[in-house]
């Protein structure tokens, strides 16, 4: 059986770890989107100093974005624990698997926009379909699993069940079609985050009461 004070330092965990993620990546987000703006070369040839500086600082936050959703995603798997369904944890964790590589995969192509002018073109438009066309629709997923999970298993209040589903549509349908549809993801693991951070805050002064309780009994 897992320790209680393992259990107490897990909603920390995932909460902390959403919450950097969802700052780090909404950061990278709109950096990459003033850098690399639809329409324009301006980052890739280089001509514009400060739409390169903002792709280049987007470049250097997306690895720790990728790493503390990662950290994220197993907080979130630990609080489950044996609870979990195999069918859809096995979405959960292959969605967000996904997202981080496709993630990385738009970085890496913005990268290549930034080093090699002459396929400054086709970088942007690889690294926004990367973003918005297959890792923003991974994230439509993961948020599906995760307010799955959160619902079946009432760890997710019913209003935070309904933001999830209803931002996993917009991010599933909405693609490219709607520029800066990509912060609906950030925003929801930040709120989810928060939560979590907020119910095992409240949790602890309760079980602290409760053991001591069942001491002096």
């Amino acid at each position: 059986m897992e320790p209680k004070s393992d259990r107490l330092r897990t909603p920390r965990a995932a909460g902390l770890a959403g919450i950097v993620f969802a700052v780090l990546l909404g950061a990278a987000i709109v950096l990459v989107r003033l850098g690399l703006p639809p329409g324009g070369v301006d980052a890739a040839d280089g001509s514009n100093p400060h739409r390169t500086r903002a792709v280049r600082v987007a470049l250097e936050l997306v690895p720790f974005a990728g790493i503390f959703f990662l950290w994220f995603m197993g907080a979130l798997r630990a609080r489950v624990g044996d609870a979990e369904d195999r069918f859809v944890a096995t979405v959960f964790m292959g969605s967000g698997l996904v997202f981080v590589a496709s993630l990385f995969g738009a970085a890496a192509a913005a990268g290549s926009a930034l080093n090699h002018p002459e396929t400054g073109e086709f970088g942007r438009n690889f690294a926004l379909t990367l973003l918005t066309t297959y890792a923003m629709r991974m994230a439509a997923v993961f948020i599906f699993a995760s307010s799955t999970i959160g619902h079946r298993l009432r760890v997710f209040p019913r209003w935070l069940g309904v933001l999830g589903y209803l931002s996993g549509l917009v991010l599933l349908f909405a693609g490219p079609a709607f520029p800066w549809s990509e912060l609906i993801f950030p925003f929801w693991s930040l709120v989810v985050s928060v939560h979590i951070l907020r119910v095992g805050l409240h949790a602890r002064p309760r079980a602290a009461t409760e053991t001591g309780v069942s001491g002096t009994a």
